[in-house]
């Protein structure tokens, strides 16, 4: 007969750590979503088709995903980057480069905006330099794209540089010894260790963009069919005090991003179980 030892805690037990956890899940989180679910099914079935496969609304789709994925793609490559010259290089202003990282974390997400329509406007810093060669960033889905650059980098850093960090140099060093290259330390011992961490950036970085509005309307110009991001049509929808109209563009959102999400995290865990069998 097994006797059952009662692990020490220092938080209460299990039974009110759930009760707690769950009413505050409920709250947060499950309370809203049913509210959103509930406002739908105040829709037929042809209303809401109509509302969502609208042509205006299945062009934000296109930029919203489009946007964002190519986003999070770049933050992917330029956020590793940035937080392996933190972690691997001593060098004079690391500790500054390292608080700037957190920078679109601090800021508003409209001061973001505008100051990014400033110097990507033909006139501004950076605007200017690019309109001579034939290259138009603000109020287009280029300056979009920058926009959620620029607010995403943060999560991929911050989610690489702890593996980074905790990445044994005894594990390359073996690696030289037995005659691996640079390329292939990098690509057979380095980075099927940081992928995880690099795919839950990726992850956070494009589902922060597809939710992002205050740094996108300054810089988007707002133009239908062209420049609108879905979140503003959601906005324009409140706005009418069209509940059922904005409930329905946001469920379509919320089921697309689930999907792609669980897809990534299904590629994650696939992944690491395949890393840690080898």
């Amino acid at each position: 007969m097994k006797l059952a030892i009662k692990q020490w805690s220092p938080l209460p037990g299990f039974g009110i750590t759930l009760g707690y956890g769950v009413l505050y899940l409920s709250l947060i989180v499950l309370l809203p979503l049913a509210a959103l679910v509930a406002k739908v099914t105040s829709l037929t079935w042809s209303q809401y088709w109509d509302i969502v496969t609208d042509e205006r609304v299945v062009e934000s789709y296109k930029l919203t995903f489009g946007a964002s994925f190519a986003a999070a793609l770049v933050n992917a490559v330029f956020g590793f980057v940035v937080a392996w010259t933190l972690v691997r290089y001593e060098f004079p202003g690391r500790r500054i480069l390292d608080a700037v990282v957190d920078m679109p974390f601090a800021m508003p997400t409209a001061i973001s905006g505008i100051a990014l329509a400033t110097i990507y406007a033909p006139t501004g810093w950076i605007g200017s330099l690019l309109a001579p060669l034939g290259i138009k960033a603000a109020f287009t889905p280029l300056g979009i794209t920058i926009a959620l650059i620029f607010i995403g980098l943060p999560f991929v850093v911050r989610s690489v540089q702890p593996a980074l960090q905790e990445l044994e140099a005894e594990l390359e060093d073996a690696a030289r010894s037995l005659g691996a290259t640079r390329w292939q330390t990098f690509r057979r011992v380095i980075f099927p260790l940081l992928f995880p961490s690099l795919l839950t950036g990726f992850t956070l970085a494009f589902a922060r963009a597809l939710g992002e509005y205050g740094s996108v309307v300054f810089i988007s110009g707002n133009m239908p069919m062209k420049t609108e991001i879905t979140s503003l049509l959601i906005i324009f929808k409140l706005e009418e005090y069209n509940y059922e109209g904005a409930a329905a563009i946001a469920s379509v959102m919320l089921l697309i991003s689930f999907a792609i999400l669980l897809a990534i995290n299904s590629i994650q865990w696939w992944f690491s179980r395949r890393h840690r069998g080898a």
